[in-house]
């Protein structure tokens, strides 16, 4: 497959984007309405809440007084935008949405479970957890309701849905989207440098080599801390690399445990991303020796890209978020990324997203689920997204609502045919294993531990 520039592929899509001439049934998504409109109300997407055309939302009937409960990893800054997506929800149903993001989610999920105190909606990052939680606690969750299935089959394609299913039931529509193979970079240091941007794996250790030994400063910045959740960014590693070297096959094999975790095309994979994360002359610029990974939170680690103490930082499209407030994203501007090359021929993309899983089937709580469903949602996300860092899979999403140059090229590429996409691997492992034994591995990993050790004690904790 031939490789292709994120440029075109942006193109490419917004030409299929404006033929599809999308309309948001949300009046707020527009622009101005009437000029009936008064003072006071909330802000929807740019709109007060008198510009909003609410007959989108009869379908829900009255639900005025009542209220739903969302439990998610998603913290500020990414939880004031998802909040103001739902405020066309909340002004035209009534429904008060009480909103609570945790970094400790899938640990404290599965206490709140297991002490009877779940959530009305809980947004799921890892397909394994969710099956874990279905199949450990069937009586906790409910399917999908009819609405949202319709909302599903007509905005996303099957296999998302297949990820929101459990031995053949769907439970939880797809929510978010992100692409997960890109490394941040200053595009002007690069350009005072003479650096080209690496399109095969083996350029980019070259790369690497060439800022150590010219550069006063490390190639590479590296983070995997994340309070419960320390270690996932590690595994994303592990599985970008997975894809490059195996290939996707490979992959499916892997993550479904058709092959063990400690198969030898595995054990070679983390030695190949080893060449570069257990490399002292490559990492952790400006932050310690290769054992710093381990406690250098995730969302701080890429600030070097910024003032200069590292070259690189490997991220997915949501770290535009992370940047310090003023930060120009852009191809032009203080920061951007190039997708993170393999061989030159083929196009690997890591990816995830989000599911959002009910614990309750209150019409309010069923009206929830359709809406974050819908064409609507995800253009009044992106609307409310001004800074950019958030794209979708949903099909009715108007690429031209996504803030950046960035976001339109990382929903480009998701779209792609020519793109070889698959989920995040640790994500649709076991629970116990992708977000446990696989988390803390990459942890022991870099501190010392080495691969044989680490993918055989993971092999073996495999349920």
């Amino acid at each position: 497959m031939t490789r292709r520039t994120m440029a075109s592929n942006r193109r490419r899509l917004a030409v299929v984007a404006g033929g599809a001439g999308l309309a948001l049934v949300l009046a707020a998504c527009g622009g101005g309405g009437d000029d009936d409109t008064s003072d006071g109300g909330g802000d929807s997407g740019g709109g007060t809440a008198e510009d909003i055309d609410c007959a989108a939302y009869d379908e829900f009937g009255d639900l005025e007084g009542t209220s739903v409960s969302i439990y998610t990893s998603i913290v500020e800054p990414e939880q004031t935008q998802q909040e103001m997506s739902y405020d066309a929800f909340e002004e035209c149903t009534g429904v008060t949405v009480d909103y609570e993001g945790s970094r400790e989610f899938e640990a404290q999920l599965l206490v709140r479970i297991q002490a009877g105190n779940t959530p009305d909606i809980a947004y799921m990052p890892q397909p394994g957890l969710l099956n874990t939680i279905v199949s450990d606690y069937p009586d906790e969750v409910v399917e999908a309701p009819e609405a949202t299935v319709a909302n599903v089959d007509e905005f996303f394609s099957e296999d998302w849905k297949e990820y929101g299913s459990v031995d053949g039931t769907f439970y939880a529509a797809p929510l978010g989207a992100n692409a997960k193979s890109f490394v941040w970079y200053n595009p002007a240091a690069f350009a005072d440098a003479g650096y080209e941007i690496p399109e095969t794996w083996d350029e980019l250790l070259e790369l690497s080599e060439t800022i150590a030994t010219e550069q006063e400063v490390l190639p590479w910045c590296v983070g995997f801390e994340s309070g419960d959740a320390t270690g996932w960014p590690g595994t994303d590693w592990i599985e970008d690399v997975v894809l490059r070297t195996a290939g996707p096959e490979v992959y499916d094999q892997w993550y479904k445990h058709e092959i063990p975790f400690n198969d030898p095309q595995i054990v070679d994979a983390f030695d190949e991303a080893g060449q570069i994360l257990k490399n002292p002359d490559y990492v952790n610029a400006g932050l310690g020796g290769v054992d710093s990974i381990a406690t250098t939170a995730w969302d701080q680690a890429g600030t070097g890209v910024l003032d200069g103490t590292c070259w690189m930082y490997r991220m997915a499209n949501f770290y535009a978020t992370q940047w310090p407030e003023g930060t120009e994203v852009g191809s032009d501007g203080d920061v951007y990324a190039f997708y993170l090359p393999g061989d030159g021929e083929s196009q690997p993309m890591l990816g995830g997203g989000e599911f959002v899983l009910a614990f309750d089937d209150r019409p309010e709580v069923q009206a929830f689920q359709t809406y974050l469903a819908s064409a609507d949602w995800a253009n009044q996300k992106a609307i409310a997204t001004p800074d950019g860092g958030w794209i979708s899979a949903n099909n009715g999403l108007d690429v031209n609502n996504l803030a950046t140059e960035f976001d339109q090229d990382a929903a480009a590429i998701l779209a792609d045919e020519e793109t070889v996409f698959r989920f995040d691997g640790s994500d649709l492992m076991p629970g116990e294993v992708g977000a446990g034994t696989f988390w803390t591995g990459m942890v022991n990993w870099v501190t010392g531990s080495s691969t044989q050790e680490v993918t055989d004690q993971i092999e073996n904790s495999w349920p």
